[in-house]
């Protein structure tokens, strides 16, 4: 809802006199900054995979987006915190952002620098000055001048972290020194920013300085401005709150987006749930993605790669999950939360509900490091069987459990069925050095087992694992010259199968594949310490 502007008793020849000089300035500006060609963008964002549902595709969206047209808001990059952290992160960040913003003023778009609370520093700096001489908007959008802490969107999901700590992340040592020299340096040690960091250039001829809502979204209604990037810190709340955040562009009508590698989060890995401080950041981004706006990356519009913290050595692990029968769209999730969260980041690549030849965020494959299957039976179109085939192939390390011995070997056979889709009948023996042949009845489930002979594999650790699982054996036996068994399953009357194994590919790439994956399967911590060790040993 937009509201009447606010009287600043401003009077009509003060008004008419800034109407003057802002004009004049912004023909300067003009001059300065040459257009340049629109930005081909690929916003991602993320959707339920069926309407309610709690599983999400990853979808990406080309965008032409005209710099003229474009405002970027460089959120509290300030040159000091109260966590020494967080310092450290956004010191690595600044020239990042510096180069980002560089090009995109080269290319005409409006830069407003909103270090909040730091306006006394910039009270004569031209910047500042141009901020506050744009006229005012006619009307503002109801809660411009406020704080946003939710918007209805975010209602029907989960905030993903807990942050009521604050989201520092420091060691109680290092946080009372860095206190404590703060304090000597006459700053407070809670507040100790004074400006927006040094690193980060302001163009006293093109650029604006402010931390407040009216005043930003003057500037962006006086330009004619459609939309909006945010960079800085810290997502999780200046970013996604501020009065000029996330939220209140995307109220407002502007077309917004956040830079997602470019930014950072107040996370302390001491509070649920419990992650790497790089996870919690991404559950933030993907909670902004589900519910708030799109994403993209710097190097859409600077080029080379995106940014990585130098702190961030997780490895980047996709998770195909498309099989109905043994609910790993619930275990996996779980699984992933509970125990992948500090060393992996972690991509869900959900199959289609409605579509069985589909995987509509398979193209999160291609900057994975690792896989982890749990599919069962599909054929695919050949442009996506081809980024599996080209993933196998790269040696890049795979994780299979359950029905991931057959995971696009449909039946009927596809090539039958006139749709054009491909299979892979051979993805077990390629893949997993496997040969599955279908599995015993449940009326007798089997006992899991170690041989005290593979006791020593990295995968088992020492361990003796001995439960009984709550799913059909598979029959898998014999397998190929290559593989490592380290787990035996076995029902009375019949010959123990591998039901756990290391395979080293061809190519090189390192498998490991269970036939274990109940839904019962999951509550056993001894399964939980074998799959997430499979998970390691393929990926160390």
């Amino acid at each position: 809802m937009l509201v009447p502007a606010p009287n600043l008793s401003m009077n009509i020849v003060a008004i008419t006199i800034v109407a003057i000089a802002v004009c004049s300035g912004l023909a300067r500006s003009q001059a300065v900054a040459a257009p340049a060609d629109d930005w081909q963008l690929t916003l991602r964002s993320r959707v339920a995979t069926s309407p309610g549902s709690v599983r999400f595709h990853t979808q990406l969206a080309p965008e032409s987006w005209q710099p003229q047209q474009t405002a970027i808001i460089v959120c509290d990059m300030w040159d000091s915190h109260h966590s020494p952290n967080a310092v450290d992160r956004v010191n690595e960040l600044v020239p990042h952002v510096e180069a980002f913003v560089k090009v995109a003023r080269s290319s005409g778009a409006a830069v407003i620098h909103a270090p909040s609370d730091c306006m006394t520093f910039y009270e004569e700096h031209p910047a500042r000055r141009r901020a506050q001489q744009v006229p005012l908007a006619a009307h503002f959008p109801d809660g411009i001048d406020r704080w946003c802490t939710q918007i209805p969107s975010e209602e029907v999901g989960v905030y993903p972290i807990d942050q009521a700590d604050g989201g520092e992340d420091d060691d109680p040592e290092r946080h009372a020194a860095w206190a404590a020299k703060n304090e000597q340096a006459g700053r407070n040690p809670r507040l100790p920013w004074l400006r927006q960091h040094p690193g980060i250039s302001i163009d006293p001829q093109l650029d604006y300085v402010t931390d407040k809502g009216p005043e930003v979204w003057s500037i962006l209604e006086h330009r004619g401005i459609k939309n909006v990037i945010l960079v800085g810190v810290h997502v999780n709340m200046c970013v996604l709150g501020r009065p000029f955040g996330l939220r209140n562009m995307v109220t407002a009508g502007k077309r917004t987006v956040l830079v997602r590698d470019l930014t950072d989060s107040m996370y302390n890995p001491a509070s649920w749930p419990y992650v790497n401080h790089h996870t919690g950041t991404d559950l933030i981004v993907q909670h902004i993605e589900k519910f708030v706006c799109p994403t993209i990356t710097s190097d859409q519009i600077v080029g080379g790669q995106p940014f990585r913290f130098s702190s961030d050595r997780r490895t980047r692990l996709a998770i195909l999950v498309a099989e109905p029968e043994y609910e790993t769209a619930r275990t996996l999730p779980r699984f992933a939360a509970e125990h992948l969260g500090k060393d992996f980041q972690v991509e869900f690549i959900h199959g289609s509900e409605t579509d069985a030849a589909d995987f509509p965020s398979l193209h999160l494959l291609s900057s994975a490091d690792a896989a982890l299957l749990s599919v069962r039976r599909r054929a695919l179109r050949p442009e996506q069987m081809s980024v599996m085939r080209a993933f196998v192939k790269s040696g890049k390390p795979l994780i299979g459990i359950r029905t991931a011995s057959h995971p696009f070997h449909p039946r009927p056979i596809a090539s039958e069925n006139g749709l054009g889709l491909e299979e892979w009948p051979e993805f077990d023996a390629d893949v997993w050095g496997g040969n599955y042949a279908g599995h015993h009845g449940v009326a007798q489930l089997p006992r899991i087992t170690t041989k005290e002979e593979d006791r020593s594999h990295p995968v088992l650790s020492g361990e003796t694992l001995d439960f009984s699982s709550t799913g059909s054996l598979y029959k898998t036996s014999p397998l190929r010259v290559g593989t490592t068994p380290v787990l035996w399953g076995q029902i009375p009357g019949e010959k123990a199968e591998p039901v756990a194994w290391t395979f080293v590919r061809p190519e090189g790439g390192r498998s490991f594949y269970t036939s274990l994956g109940h839904v019962g399967d999951f509550e056993q911590p001894g399964f939980q310490r074998l799959l997430l060790r499979g998970i390691k040993w393929a990926t160390e």
